[in-house]
Parts: structure tokens; sequence; C-alpha cells
């Protein structure tokens, strides 16, 4: 149970005190009231005594007797109501509400801090965070337990408004003062008609109440003198007459009314009477105006045992006692002799209100000074010590002698009981066995009454041993007779008797309760008794700690004959349970519920609240979702009732918040009951700001903000940029490659330096974009914020009227600054133009995406703070869009329910920084600037359009599109470029492309290239011309990727578009290519803010393949060329037909083979002449050799390094000019790019730099620098339609005898293989060139006949003469040894050969100079015929300035046969 303010040890005896009468004349009432008191309030502050008393108990002991406390009351002659009581309870309870302003009463119950006896219900609870806090400051006190006020009050007041009954005296009358005034007439008469009126009400049959304790009841006389207006002398004379007529002891002047009312201001006396008295003023009414004629009829007068001043109040620090109402109470007419009305007419509560309204200013005691008061406090003493003492005392002793004579046994009561009990004990029968004799009553003077009226006299002055022998020997008495309804009170005393004993001589026998409460419960029906016992014996169960015991006592009483009952029983189990040494929360949080339930029954709705809210301390944040629903409904309700609405609304938000796993129609009725609170509370305040929503949910970090307009969607051939939209997913490695190409153009824009203040351009922000910076918007361009909405719940969700709430500060960058905000939701269009969506469904459980827009016409800094809509739900089906529906009506096509306007705020939290020290050891989060972008001056627009724009090529393919730049805005725009990471994909065409018109030809085969028709002699030579790579925008140190569009006049005027052609060539890797274009553009006029602006496009473009080229080129031994100079190559190309038929592709048609070269170009085709056609069907393959020559000294000479020569050979009849566009444009960005990729270098750890030299220069023999060009035709069948593709492949040829190809190559991964560790002895790399590049240093060939006749039977030995030339094909000095001596041993050489001998020298030693051509004679000696190869001399080189002799043969060229014969 809670913690009380009083003990059970002073609760006990303050429930039980002695009951006296008070029988007013009507002056001496009129004389009180003049105090708005009546004589018995009057009393009541001062109705305990200050000192102990004693008395002697029948064995002359002396007893006793500590804080005894006496009530007096006024006689009323009608039984209480049971209905006036339970109205009278139920005040009292509703009036007693937690104290505001408390500290909160926080108690530590396991691990959980429960918020006990606080005002909960104004602290938002559940839902507020500082218990711990509260737990902190109550360390300091003592006591952590909880107080429930409202239970003592109710236990109090319950106590002191039992009725009587006859089969206990605990409040029966002991005495009546009979009370008359000093200014009476006849005051001697007056007391006479006193004395004979209680003895009508006492022994008159017709008043069968109240009770009173013996037939011969104490009557004490008081005289009251009115000290202010009364004759003193008279007065002290009266009263000498009354000590004579009825002796000292039985008679009493009090003094009162020192003063008059009218002087009360000036001295502040204390008002004692406050606590005690209803402050509601509902008058006791004891106004008596016909003597005793008034007072016997007075069925209103005040009764004892029905007030409310039992307990001493001094004791309950000031507790409120507002609604310690009069048990009979009732409705009083102006006109007190009417007030005979009966009991059931009860005061309404309105009129209560009322007359505690009008009587809030009354004084009470106002003419009584401090010396009056301690003339009452002396006048109770008086009465006490010399009155009802010595007639209590007398009184036991007559009843303990009735006894006495009655067993005759023996001489004291005490030896008697001994013997009684000490034999063997009877076993007492069980409640079932007994029959319900509970009607039995005893007459009043029943021996057995009188054992009983003894036990309850010594219990009422606090002597519990002898009370406990008396009840235990009435119990065995009534329990023998079957008297249960008496036995049971007997057994009630006893136990309590017993705990009380001083000392504790025994346990306290709580089965004697349980046997008690049962027989009240279940024989005699009397629910009022039960529940005494139980009040009393749970606190006596509770002073022992035994909480669970007391616990289910409590538990066991609630019934449903009282909802009140019922619910301060299972709020005081609930504490029990929390009070336990292993506290059961759960259990005290059950309870609490199941009290919160009964005090809603019963009417208590801010109790019921606050029971649901301490529960809800426990059940929150454990997971039971429907629990915690269940208590928040309730919560939500009750505080809807008691108009407590931003609690409902709290209440129900937290039902809808949380994942609940109620079923669709639950939480449909939990929806609606929230909209409906929620409408109530914005009807209280239509004017104040819109409250946060609930739901749906947004997750603000998914929240996307887009800048710009829409993308216009594909026209017919027309194609728009696909540019950024709100429906393209983020991909972090597509944002960097657009970031790069940014950075890129924008380097070369600034002269290769990115500016310090560069920023990429973001079009569209979310979570993985940088939004540390203000995002920069041009005015005019909408805004969109696309917010991502989730319906937690089971019900779909209609949100209408649904836009942006943003604030809007105009500025003007220039420098003024008008700091005007404009926070208006719809307002202002003039600035910021808002987008509403008239409505919007969110379906069940569903996350949906709205996309909402903003239209500045204002620069300036807008910042967008969330949400604003309607909030509703739908009733029923779909409805027809509403036709005809009246003005202002919702519209749409759901039939809306009910519907409250609100708002949710978009609040987005940064990235958690983690750069500085402080930073990584706290937690901080940078900002997040999405939702505030600055609004900047107009800017130009740029809009791409993509005509015939394929979507499939052939690899190599090119083909011909248009793109149409259009300028949308109102501001010139300048300097367009477009970047991509693929320039060898596309071309605007060089600078010659606008000279050159296409030819006649060309156009009628509406090919892309430029042709000239050739004749058909020239076929099968090179036909020469050549260009500058400057002009196709390659070389120079630019950067091929950033390409200028050649704009007529470099400027795009508002609203004016161009078209450009543009060609394109299929990647040369087959598959799926996606191909980024960066177009940058900047306004004419330079903006501070935005200096320039982007646009992206992403082509797709999936190849299939085509061609195979593969070309090598090797060293001519023939020295026929016109110089004499041995500069000869050849160049074989390889050509295979990959494509597979399902490209519908019938045959490759090579039309033309070109070489590009600074140094060297194509002379002629080697192959036959009648091959004029080069078709290639599927898989088939071709092969070209072609003879290649330097290009002539003094062209090169006069051709810069920039300058390459083009030559064609020509397999048809028209020439396609290679050095013009396009040919020339993709050939020159495929040698870019391949130019890029990075080339093998030479190690630089050689200790010596001329062997690094020397080396080079061996390297150089060997590279060339030739470039072929393929150009075919495929000839396509699609659609029963023929079509001609054209394409081109190139080959980039670098070095001698090595092979290129046309595509790129994989890299084939190495085997895996086992790791072998090992210390490198040697870390420098080998200096030695290979043995490919020393074969390449000099070029040797051999010149002799073919074959040789000789007369071998003339002449034995055959001599032929053979030439040997040497070629030096570096630019430097060799020295050249040749070694003619045979060094073949192998017999399969001598085999093959045959031997023959060289004669003459056999070793030269000659120096060539820089690309020198030498020749040697030689002469062979052959002895037969036969076959033989000549080339069997070796050549050594070394380079002049060299040490180093690199010794490798320099032979390794094709056999030179020689046939001899014999003639």
């Amino acid at each position: 149970m809670a913690q009380c303010v009083q003990s059970v040890q002073e609760l006990i005896p303050d429930s039980f005190v002695p009951c006296v009468a008070a029988l007013c004349s009507d002056e001496a009432e009129r004389l009180t009231r003049l105090n708005h008191l009546s004589f018995a309030e009057l009393l009541k502050p001062f109705s305990r005594l200050t000192s102990e008393v004693h008395m002697r108990d029948p064995n002359n002991q002396l007893h006793i007797i500590k804080n005894l406390k006496i009530a007096v009351s006024n006689i009323i002659t009608q039984p209480p109501q049971p209905g006036a009581i339970r109205k009278l309870l139920n005040d009292v309870v509703s009036g007693s509400q937690p104290a505001e302003g408390l500290v909160a009463n926080v108690i530590t119950a396991g691990d959980y801090d429960l918020n006990i006896s606080d005002r909960s219900i104004k602290a938002s609870v559940p839902w507020y965070s500082n218990w711990k806090d509260t737990l902190m400051e109550l360390k300091e006190s003592s006591l952590y337990t909880a107080t429930t006020p409202w239970f003592e009050s109710y236990r109090e007041t319950f106590l002191q408004s039992m009725p009587a009954s006859d089969h206990e005296f605990l409040n029966h009358y002991l005495a009546c003062m009979l009370v008359a005034s000093s200014n009476e007439v006849e005051p001697m008469e007056q007391f006479s008609k006193l004395s004979q009126e209680q003895h009508r009400i006492q022994h008159n049959n017709d008043y069968s109440y109240p009770k009173w304790f013996i037939p011969n009841t104490l009557k004490y006389y008081v005289l009251l003198h009115d000290v202010s207006a009364g004759d003193e002398q008279r007065a002290e004379l009266i009263y000498e007459e009354m000590k004579q007529k009825y002796g000292t002891q039985g008679c009493y002047l009090l003094k009162i009314n020192s003063r008059t009312s009218n002087r009360a201001s000036d001295e502040q006396i204390p008002d004692p009477w406050s606590q005690y008295l209803q402050k509601s003023s509902i008058q006791n009414q004891e106004s008596y105006e016909d003597g005793p004629c008034t007072i016997t009829s007075n069925k209103n007068s005040d009764s004892n045992l029905l007030s409310l001043d039992g307990l001493d109040n001094e004791v309950k620090d000031g507790l409120p006692n507002n609604f310690r109402a009069h048990p009979l109470q009732l409705d009083q007419s102006s006109d007190p002799s009417n007030s005979i009305d009966g009991p059931d007419h009860v005061k309404s509560a309105s009129s209560l209100h009322e007359t505690k309204k009008a009587n809030t200013g009354i004084i009470h005691g106002a003419c009584l000074t401090l010396t009056d008061h301690d003339r009452i406090r002396q006048f109770i003493q008086e009465f006490t010590f010399r009155g009802l003492l010595p007639h209590i005392e007398k009184t036991i002793r007559q009843l303990n002698d009735q006894l006495i004579s009655r067993k005759g046994l023996s001489r004291s009561l005490f030896s008697a009981t001994k013997k009684w009990f000490s034999g063997s004990k009877v076993p007492e029968k069980s409640i079932n066995e007994l029959k319900n004799t509970s009607g039995l009553l005893y007459p009043p003077e029943a021996p057995e009454l009188q054992i009983r009226k003894m036990a309850d006299l010594c219990f009422l002055v606090q002597h519990y041993d002898l009370a406990y022998s008396c009840y235990h020997t009435a119990k065995k008495d009534f329990l023998n007779d079957q008297a249960m309804l008496y036995a049971a009170g007997a057994l009630e005393m006893a136990a309590v008797s017993a705990f009380l004993q001083p000392g504790a001589p025994r346990p306290y026998p709580a089965h004697y309760m349980d046997t008690a409460i049962q027989t009240y419960r279940d024989i005699c029906r009397n629910m009022v008794l039960a529940e005494r016992c139980v009040l009393l014996s749970a606190e006596i169960l509770k002073s022992q700690s035994k909480y669970s015991e007391a616990a289910a006592l409590l538990i066991r009483l609630t019934s449903e004959d009282s909802d009140l009952r019922s619910a301060l029983l299972l709020e005081q189990a609930a504490h029990c349970f929390i009070n336990m040494k292993s506290p059961m929360v759960r259990k005290y949080a059950f309870h609490m519920i199941l009290a919160g339930h009964r005090f809603s029954k019963a009417g208590q709705k801010k109790h019921a609240l606050r029971c649901y809210c301490q529960a809800m301390q426990v059940y929150k944040g454990k997971g039971w979702s429907l629990a915690e629903d269940h208590i928040n409904f309730t919560i939500g309700r009750q505080s809807y009732t008691l108009r407590q609405l931003d609690n409902a609304v709290s209440a129900f938000r937290h039902i809808l918040i949380n994942e609940s796993k109620q079923s669709a129609a639950q939480q449909g009725a939990f929806l609606r009951e929230y909209l409906y609170v929620y409408k109530n509370v914005s009807q209280l305040s239509p004017d104040g700001p819109l409250p946060q929503l609930p739901l749906p949910y947004i997750n603000s970090s998914a929240t996307r903000v887009f800048f710009g307009h829409d993308r216009r969607p594909a026209d017919g051939e027309k194609q728009a940029a696909t540019h950024v939209s709100l429906d393209q997913e983020y991909d972090s490695e597509s944002s960097q490659q657009w970031r790069e190409l940014e950075e890129q153009v924008v380097a070369v824009v600034n002269k290769g330096i990115i500016p310090s203040g560069f920023y990429p351009t973001q079009y569209c922000l979310n979570s993985y974009s940088d939004n540390s910076r203000f995002p920069l918007a041009v005015v005019e361009e909408p805004i969109t914020v696309e917010v991502a909405f989730r319906n937690p719940l089971k019900v779909p969700l209609l949100l209408t009227d649904l836009s942006l709430l943003w604030k809007f500060q105009p500025k003007d960058f220039s420098g003024k600054d008008n700091e005007e905000v404009k926070e208006l939701i719809t307002g202002e269009p003039e600035m910021i133009g808002t987008e509403v969506i008239s409505e919007f469904l969110i379906n069940s459980e569903e996350s949906k995406v709205a996309r909402l827009k903003l239209f500045p016409h204002h620069i300036g800094e807008l910042h967008i703070l969330g949400v604003v809509y309607n909030l509703g739900t739908i009733q029923g089906s779909m409805t027809v869009d509403g036709i005809g529906a009246l003005p202002g009506c919702h519209t749409g096509k759901y039939s809306l329910g009910m519907s409250v306007r609100g708002r949710q705020d978009l609040e987005i939290q940064g990235p958690r920084l983690n750069n500085t020290k402080e930073e990584k050891t706290s937690i901080k989060y940078g900002p997040d600037r999405r939702l505030d972008p600055i609004i900047t001056e107009e800017m130009p627009l740029l809009e791409v359009f993509f005509i015939h724009f394929p979507t499939g090529l052939l690899c190599g393919e090119i083909r011909k599109a248009y793109v149409e730049f259009v300028n949308v805005s109102k501001c010139p725009l300048t300097a367009l470029k477009v970047v991509s990471k693929r320039p060898e994909f596309f071309t605007f065409g060089g600078n010659t492309a606008v000279l050159t018109p296409l030819s006649p030809s060309a156009s009628e085969n509406c090919s892309a290239y430029k042709t000239v028709v050739t004749d058909s002699t020239s076929v099968c030579t090179a036909l020469i011309s050549s260009a500058s790579s400057v002009d196709f925008g390659i070389g120079m140190g630019s950067q091929p990727e950033v390409i200028p569009v050649p704009l007529p006049d470099t400027v795009l005027l508002p609203g004016a578009s161009v078209q450009l052609p543009m060609w394109l060539r299929g990647p040369d890797e087959e598959g799926v290519h996606e191909i980024n274009f960066l177009f940058y553009y900047e306004s004419v006029k330079k903006q501070p803010k935005i200096r320039h602006r982007i646009l992206r496009h992403t082509a797709v473009i999936c190849t299939s393949r085509s061609l195979n080229v593969r070309a090598t080129v090797c060293r001519s031994n023939s020295l026929e060329d016109e110089e004499g100079r041995g500069g000869n190559m050849l160049v074989f190309v390889d050509v295979e037909n990959t494509n597979t038929s399902e490209a519908g592709v019938k045959e490759f048609h090579i039309v033309q083979v070109s070489s590009s070269s600074k140094h060297w170009q194509l002379q002629n085709s080697v192959n036959l002449a009648e091959n004029k056609e080069a078709k290639l069907a599927s898989r088939e393959k071709g092969k070209f050799c072609f003879k290649a020559v330097r290009c002539k000294e003094k062209e090169a000479a006069m051709q810069s390094s920039e300058w390459y020569t083009f030559a064609d050979i020509i397999f048809g009849n028209e020439q396609i000019i290679s050095s013009a566009s396009p040919c020339a444009d993709f050939f020159y960005r495929s040698l870019s790019s391949e130019l890029k990729k990075p080339q093998a270098q030479l190690s630089l750890h050689t200790e010596k730099h001329s062997i690094e030299d020397a080396v080079r220069l061996i390297q150089k023999c060997s590279e060339v620098d030739l470039n072929i060009i393929i150009l075919w035709k495929a000839y396509v069948v699609e659609d029963s339609k023929q079509l001609i593709l054209e394409g081109q492949h190139h080959v980039i040829l670098r070095t001698i005898g090595k092979e290129a190809f046309s595509y790129p190559q994989k890299q084939e991964l190495p085997e895996m293989e086992l790791l072998k560790f090992f210390r490198p002895e040697n870390t420098a790399v080998s200096s030695r060139p290979s043995v490919d590049q020393l074969s390449n240093l000099i070029k040797t060939s051999l010149h002799y006949p073919e074959s040789f006749n000789h007369p071998f039977h003339q002449k034995s030995l055959c001599l032929v003469p053979v030439t040997l030339l040497l070629s030096n094909c570096s630019k430097a000095d060799v020295d050249v040894i040749v070694d003619l001596r045979h060094k073949t041993t192998s017999p399969e050489a001598l085999e093959i050969h045959g031997s023959f001998t060289w004669l003459g020298q056999t070793q030269y030693k000659l120096q060539l100079k820089s690309q020198e051509i030498h020749s040697l004679q030689l002469k062979a000696c052959f002895v037969h015929t036969g076959v033989y190869n000549l080339g069997t001399p070796r050549v050594f080189a070394k380079l002049s300035d060299q040490v180093t002799v690199f010794e490798t043969s320099q032979q390794n060229s094709m056999p030179a046969l020689i046939i001899i014969n014999n003639i």
C-alpha cells in the first residue's frame, strides 16, 4: 500500500473514539453562529487532549490513556442513507487530487524509476523524461514511497460515516452535552427542557436512531456566556445554581465571543477550523428557530456518526480537505422550517460549486480570541477528566461486576478467561458449516452484549489487553449461539486489539480478520463492514511489511457492487506489489490499469487518467505494443473528457506513430478518434500556428531537390538530351565521371587551371551529394522537392491540398539588403509560386514520393521548411468526380472523411564530421543545406536535341546525325563546348569541313564521306593528300576530349536554335556502351554567382561485330627505289569478317585502304590486279600486301610536325578523301586515344647514360610510325530493303615485325604459379637491347643470279660473283664486322644447303655513316651442282662510340638460295 500520513498505531485509535452528543438551545446556537460555526464545530479543533489521562481498570490498576480524542456531534435522528454516503465518498475522492507544484515523487523499483504522486497529467506523462532528475532530488529526502491522499481521505470519511449498528457499540453515544446560553430568560428551565428532549430521543420507541451506549447516558450541562454582550454576574449566578443542582462534576461555564466580529480585521487570529470544515460551505443545518420542537424534527441536524472530523489534521501536513462533506448534507431551502425534505435531495455538483464560490470569504471564529481558544480547550479537558472518564470507568466496573455475577466463577474476568481458554479447546466450526443466522438479534440487556459493551469501552480508552480478553470471550459466546454478525464483529475487534496490545504479547491473528471478512461478505452480505475489516487489516499487514498478504486481501474485496471501492483497493494493491522486497513492477502496472478502469466506471476521470499514466511508465518501450496502444487510447479518451486536449492529441499520436500491430479496422478507429480530437484542438485556436501532424512518416534524409525544368519527352526522330532528372537513380561512379568531365572542361576554359572557387554543378541534391554549401537556383526556373512519405498504418491516408512550406528573404546581391521575411504558406505568389497537389493517396503500408514544385520569381534566399497538408481518411468506396458539387466542397475522386490541417517539418541531419581529432572524439554533424537554395539572376538555358541518333551500330560504322541546340531562356549563351571521355565516338567535323562541300556522288549514295570519282587507270596506286591535325582539334597541347561546338558567330541568342551535323563511329568493342556528353556553356553577361552551366547527355549505343583487322610491317630487301635508298617496307593487312548473320549484314566490301603518317606512305598494292573487288562474306578472311615508302624529303621538310600525309589505295571507282571530315576526324581521335595509353618505358636504373643512348638509338631503328585506315561498306538487308553501311577501322603500326590490331586485345590472365622467395642478386635491369631490335640496326641483302650454269667437266671450280649490300638503318655511325667463316656445324644444315666456300678475305671491318649504304663484292666457290644457301655471312655491329659489341647475327632474313647447274 501507499505511504500514509498516519501510522496504523495512530490511525486505529483515531478511527474509534468516544462519541458525545450535543443538544443546544436556540440562543446557545445563535451565539456560536456568530462565528459561522455550530457548537459541535466550535469544539472540533480542540477535541484532542493535550496531556495524558489516567483511569483505573476493574482490578484497580492505573491505566494511562495517551492522545485521547473525543468526537462531539449534533444529534441526528435519521440513519444516514446509503446513497448519500456513496455520493459523499465519491466527492471526497474526486476532491483529493495530487497536489500541484510538488516535487514529483519517484520510487525506484527494480530497473524502473516510477513517477507516482505527481501531476503526471500536467507533465504529459508518460512521455516526459525527467524521472531521473527528480529521482536525484528525492534521494536527499527520506521518503521514497508514494502517498495517495485521496485514499486516506476516503478511508477517514468511510470510517467516520459508518452507521451505528446493534451488534457493536463503538460509535454509540456515551454522553450528551446540554448547552444553553446565559442570555436565556430561564436558563435552568431550558436545561430541563433539553434534558427531557434527550431522554425522549433515547428512550422513546419512535426513535431508533441515534444509538446510545447505555441507558444511563451521562448528561453534562454547559452554560455558554457571550463575554462581549452578556452579563457576567448573571452568568456566574446561574452557574452557581447549576453547580447546586447538577454538582460541580456535571456542569461548566464556557465563556466565548470575547470580541465583536466587526473588529476582526484589527488582529489576525488563527483559524483552526478551516481544515476541518467543508470549504464549499455546505452548511451544517443546525439553525434552530422553534426551540426543542425544531430540534426533534430537524432531520438534517449534524450527527457525529457521520462527521468527518475524526482525524486530527494537524498531523496531515495541511492536506486539502475540500471534499470532507457531511454525508447527510441535503438541500436547504431559505426557510429552515421547510428543511425536512428527507435525505434524498443531495446537492448537485453545480450548486455545490456556486455555494463554494459564494462562501469563499467566510472567516470562522471571528468573535473568538486566543483566550477563548484556551477556554474551549480547557472545557474539553474538564469535561473529559471530570465527566466522561469517570463515567466510563464506572460503567466498566458495573459491566465487569455484572459479568462476574453472571458467570459466578471468579472475582476477576482475567482469571475467568484464563480458565475458559486454558483447557482443551473445542475445534471451531468452519464458517461454511454454520447456519446463516446473521439475522439473530440479542435483546439490549443480553449478557453476551454486555461483555461486548465492556470490550468496546475498554477499546475506546485504549485498554487493549482487557478489550482483547472480552472480545475473545464474546466471540466464543457468539459462535456458540451461531450469531454470525456478532461473532464477526468480535473477531474483527479481537484481531485489532491483539495487534495494538503494548509489548505485542501475541502475534497478529490475521485468520480472525479473514474469518470476519468472509462472514461479513458471504453470510451477512454486509460489504461495508467487510470493507472496514479489509482497510484495517491491510494497514496492519502493511505495517508488518506483509505486502503480498495485504495485496491479496485488497484484491479479494474488489467486486461489482462498488466501482469506487474496487478502484481504490486495486490501486493500493498495486502499491503493495511495488513496495515488496523484490518489487513486482509488472503486477503493479497491471493492477494500476485495473484500478484506472474501475475509476473510469466510477466517474473518477482524473484518477483513471492518473492510473493509466503511471502504468504506462512500465509498459512503455517494452515491445508490448498492443498494451501500449490500449493504454494510450484510454489516456487519450480520458484526457479528452477532461478537456486536456493537448494530452489527448499526444496520446492518440503515439498510437499512430508506433509500428502498430493492430488490425486495420482498429487502426482506422484510432485514426478517426485522433482526427476528431485534433479538430477540436485546432478549433480552439484557429489562428494559431499550424500543429505538427504525426502521419504519414517522412523520411527526411531521402528528400531530393531538383533545380530546373522537367525533361521533354522524345518527339518523333527528335530525342532530347537525358540531362538530370529525379527518375534517375544515384550512381556514385557516374557522378564522379560527370564531375571529372566538368573539371576537365573548366580547366580548358581557364587555360589549364581549375579556379579556386570552382564547385561542381549539382542539379539534383540527395543524401549522397555534397550539401554543405547553399545550392544555387535560377530565378524563373522551378525547384522540385521530392518528399518520401510512408504510411505505417493498414488504412489508406488521403492528403489533400499538399504543398511546400517556405520562408523567403528577397535580396539584391548587388549589395543592398532588403530583410523582408515572408513566411506565408500560400501568400506572396509574386515572390514564390507554390504548386499544390489537390489529392495524394497513400495506400496501406505504402511508401510513396510526392514531387512538389516552387517557382521563384525573385532573387533572394529561400528556405524550404516542410510540407503543409490536410490529413484525412477515405470514406466508403470511390465516388464519381464531383460534378456540380457545392463551392468549397471537396470534389476529388476520393470521398474524404474527416480531415485536419497541419504541417510536418523537413529537418535533415547533415553528415557526421570526422576530420579533426575533436570531431572524431565527439559526435558532431555538419550542415545539410539542400533545402536552403539561393535564387540568383537569370541565366541562359540550353536544350539539346539529337535527330536520327542511332541506337545500334556495327563496330567502326560511321553514321551521320544532327544535333539541334536551342536557347530557351531570355539570355544569350556563348562558349558552347562538349566534353566526353570517348572523343573517338563522335565529331562535328574539322575546320575544313565547312569549306569542302559534299561531292555529288556522296549525296547520291547518302554517304557520310567526302568522295571523288576516279578513273580506272589510277587503281592500286596511292593518291596522296595531306592534312594538319590542328585542323581537327588534335595536337598542339590541346585536350582532344574538349570539343568546341562550331556555333555560327559563337553566340546563341534567346529563342534561337541551330542544327549541326554530327558524325558517329561505332566503338571497336562489341556490346552496350554508355557514352557521356557534357555540354558546357556560359552567359554573355558574366554572373557573380554562377560562372557557367552544363547539360548532360548519356547516349546508349549497342555495337555488333563487323571486321577484325590485323597488320604487320617488315623491311623489304629490294633496293629498287628511285633514290637507290633502302627505305622500303612491306605492309601485310589481314581483314576478317567476324560479323554474325543475325545483324543482317550480307557482305563487306573493302573499298579503300589509306595510310596516314608523318614519314611513311603506302605506294601501291602488291596484290594481283585482277582482285579488284575485295568482298568478304561471313567468316571470310582477306589478305592484302602493300608497299610503303618514305615520304619525299622536300615534302617532309616543308611539313611541320603536325602535318600528316594521307595516301589512299582504292579498290573501287570512288576515292574517299581520307584527309577530310569525317574520316580524318575519327583517325585523329583514335590516334590521340592510342597515344594516351601508357607506353612501355625503359628502365633508367643503368649506370652509364651512354649505354641508354645506345639502346635508344638501336630501338629507333625498329620503330615505324605508320597508321592504316581500312574503309569499308556493308550491305544490309532490313525489311526487304538493302541498306549500305559505311565504316572505317584503324591500325596503328609502331614496331617492325610486331603485329598490330584494330580492336583492343583482351589481357589474358597469367596462370597461377607457386610463389618463389629469393634474394635478387642484381637489381639493375639489363641494358642489352632485344634480338629483334638489334636485327633492325643493319639491313643486309645479297645480290646474285638465281641460277648459274657452269661446265664442271671443263673447270672443276665454279666461281660466282655476289654483292653484299649493308644499309645502316640508324641515325648514328655503326662499326660493322662481316665474318665469312662457316660456323654451321650441324649435319642438317650441311645436308640441306650443301657446302660451298667464300674466296678472298674472310673478315671485313667497316664503318657505316648515318643511313649509309655500302656494297661488298664477294666470290662464292662451288665444287658441284646443287642448290645452295648463300645467307651464311655473319654480321656484327656496334655503335662507333660504344665499347660493347652487340654480338648478334644480322642474317635473320630469308634464305638466299642459288641453283648451280652443269652444262
